[in-house]
C-alpha cells in the first residue's frame, strides 16, 4: 500500500505519469488521430497576426489565438491533476501558473521576431532582412529567464505570489520524461544513430561519475582546503547532477542544512552564466559536431532546466549555421 501511495505523491513519479499520459495521446497519429495537433507552437514573424499557429497542419483553419488558449488550458488541466494529488494550494497554483504561463509565451513570441530570430539566407529572404541578431527563437529562452530574474530579485512579493506554481523541476522531469520516450521512438528509426548516441552517454557518465567527482573533491580539499562536508557536496553539485545532487550529497554525509544550500546556489549563479554564454561558444567552434556540443552541454550546465534550455538553444543554433550551408541534420537529437 504505500508503494502505491508513494507512485502518486512524488514530484517524480507525477512527471512519468503526466508524460507518459502526453505521449500516448500522441500514438494517435500512428492511426490518423492526430490529437495534439491543435497545440500551439510559437513561428518566426514580423507580422504579429502570424506570430503563432498551431502545431499540425491538420488544424491550419484553426485560429492562432483558440490555439494558444486551448493549449494554455489543457496543460493547466493536466498538471492540476498532479497538483491535486501533490497537495498542492490548487486556487494560487492556477494564479501562478497562469501568469508564468502567459509571461513565457510573450517572451517566446518576442524571441520569434525575425530581426532577432532569423538565421538562414531563406529566412533573410522571405522576411526581407537586410540583417538579424541571428540568435534564433531560442533567444526567448533567454529573455524569460532575464525576466525570472528581475522578478525574483526587484518583485520579492510578486514572485513569492507565484511560489506554489513555480515548479521548475518538476516541468522540467515531465519534459525530460516526453523528451526520452521520444527519442526512443527516434532510435527504434535510426539504430546507428542511437547506438552512437548511448556510446556518447556512457562515456558522460564515466566522466561524471568516475573523473570529474574525484578531480574536484581532491581540488576542493587539497588547494582550496575545504573539509569533507563542503567538499563532497560541491563534488557532487559540479559534477553529476547541480542541485539535486549537492542536497542528496548534503543528506547522504549529515552535513549541515547549510552546506548543501550555499553549493546549490552557487550552481544556479554559474549555471545562469554558463546559459548564456557556453551555447554560443559551441557553435563557434563545435558546429559540425552536435552532438558532442549537446553532450557538452549536458555536462557542463548544472540543474535539469538551464541544461535542457542550454541544448535547445545549441542545437538551433548549430542547425541554421548547417542549413545556411546546405547541410539538414534531422532535429530533436542533440
Amino acid at each position: 500500500m504505500g508503494n502505491k501511495q508513494g507512485l502518486l505523491k512524488t514530484e517524480d513519479w507525477w512527471s512519468v505519469w503526466l508524460g507518459l499520459f502526453i505521449f500516448i495521446l500522441s500514438l494517435g497519429s500512428l492511426v490518423g488521430l492526430d490529437l495534439l495537433g491543435w497545440a500551439v507552437t510559437p513561428k518566426v514573424w514580423t507580422a504579429f497576426s502570424k506570430s503563432i499557429a498551431p502545431a499540425s497542419k491538420a488544424y491550419a483553419g484553426l485560429h492562432p489565438l483558440i490555439s494558444i488558449i486551448l493549449t494554455y488550458l489543457a496543460v493547466m488541466a493536466v498538471l492540476l491533476v498532479g497538483a491535486k494529488a501533490l497537495g498542492y494550494n490548487l486556487k494560487k497554483f492556477i494564479y501562478g501558473f497562469t501568469v508564468i504561463f502567459w509571461l513565457t509565451y510573450i517572451c517566446t513570441i518576442v524571441g520569434h521576431y525575425a530581426v532577432i530570430a532569423a538565421q538562414t539566407p531563406a529566412e533573410m529572404k522571405k522576411f526581407e532582412l537586410d540583417w538579424s541578431l541571428k540568435l534564433t527563437g531560442e533567444a526567448g529562452l533567454i529573455l524569460a529567464l532575464l525576466v525570472g530574474l528581475f522578478i525574483g530579485n526587484f518583485m520579492p512579493k510578486f514572485a513569492d505570489s507565484l511560489k506554489e506554481a513555480a515548479r521548475p523541476e518538476w516541468f522540467i522531469k515531465t519534459a525530460i520524461v516526453i523528451m526520452g520516450v521520444g527519442l526512443g521512438v527516434k532510435s527504434a528509426e535510426q539504430l546507428g544513430l542511437a547506438t552512437s548516441m548511448m556510446f556518447r552517454g556512457l562515456c558522460a557518465i564515466i566522466e561524471a561519475y568516475l573523473i570529474y567527482w574525484a578531480v574536484v573533491y581532491l581540488i576542493a580539499r587539497k588547494f582550496f582546503k575545504f573539509s569533507r562536508e563542503w567538499s563532497a557536496p560541491l563534488a557532487s553539485g559540479i559534477s553529476i547532477c547541480g542541485v539535486s545532487a549537492s542536497i542528496a550529497t548534503g543528506g547522504a554525509i549529515r552535513a549541515r542544512p547549510i552546506v548543501p544550500i550555499m553549493v546549490s546556489s552557487l550552481v544556479v549563479i554559474f549555471a545562469v552564466v554558463e546559459l548564456i554564454i557556453l551555447p554560443f561558444v559551441a557553435t563557434e567552434f563545435l558546429s559540425n559536431q552536435p552532438l558532442v556540443a549537446g553532450a557538452w552541454m549536458g555536462l557542463a550546465v548544472k540543474t535539469d532546466g538551464a541544461a535542457v534550455a542550454s541544448g535547445q538553444i545549441v542545437e538551433s543554433l548549430i542547425y541554421a549555421r548547417n542549413a545556411a550551408q546546405g547541410i539538414n541534420y534531422q532535429p530533436g537529437w542533440v
